[in-house]
């Protein structure tokens, strides 16, 4: 990731979901966290703190260890919770391959599945990387087996992420979501009003 970081591509990343959130929340503002090992921090940005934002606050983190979803997850949910919100949240998950813990991983997503949160997974780097089955996989955990809603999209965003069209991006992140909605209020997930 250390590439992405420099490079401008996570920055690029994260103006690109501050400008979704511009169209989902009336506080245009983005809750960032920052995982490795462990929850390495957490910013918000917001339309006025975001320009050179991530490389800034990246720096500031020092060597970031190993990749864990399982405590990115749970820190987001732990966010939602406080948040006291009812409403849908939409995590963009953004790593370059798979987690350390493959089963810890699996399990916060299962759990998440029964609170209105949908996480779009999005994959950086290599295409025939082995971590991106592992995403794969995460989309496609069964319902209701594993889940009680399917609460995960996966897309691939190539070796140079910046090389998507916004239209393109936009597009692939928007591919399940819509289902999610229908499926998480049909299971009561997602309570509307």
């Amino acid at each position: 990731m250390r590439n992405y970081y420099k490079d401008g591509t996570v920055q690029h990343l994260a103006e690109q979901a501050l400008s979704l959130s511009a169209h989902f929340d009336d506080k245009a503002t983005v809750p960032v966290v920052f995982f490795s090992t462990d929850v390495d921090g957490t910013a918000d940005l917001d339309l006025t703190t975001y320009e050179g934002r991530i490389e800034e606050l990246h720096s500031g983190l020092g060597h970031m260890g190993r990749t864990n979803y399982h405590w990115a997850i749970e820190a987001v949910v732990e966010h939602y919770k406080k948040s006291g919100s009812a409403h849908p949240a939409f995590v963009i998950f953004q790593t370059d391959g798979a987690p350390t813990s493959k089963p810890a991983a699996e399990r916060a997503l299962c759990e998440a599945a029964g609170l209105p949160i949908f996480w779009q997974f999005i994959g950086f780097g290599d295409p025939e990387a082995k971590g991106f089955d592992f995403l794969r996989k995460l989309d496609d955990l069964t319902v209701p087996e594993k889940r009680v809603v399917d609460n995960a999209g996966f897309f691939h965003a190539g070796r140079d992420p910046r090389g998507l069209s916004h239209d393109e991006f936009y597009q692939q992140l928007m591919v399940e979501f819509p289902e999610w909605l229908t499926e998480a209020r049909t299971a009561k997930v997602l309570k509307d009003g």
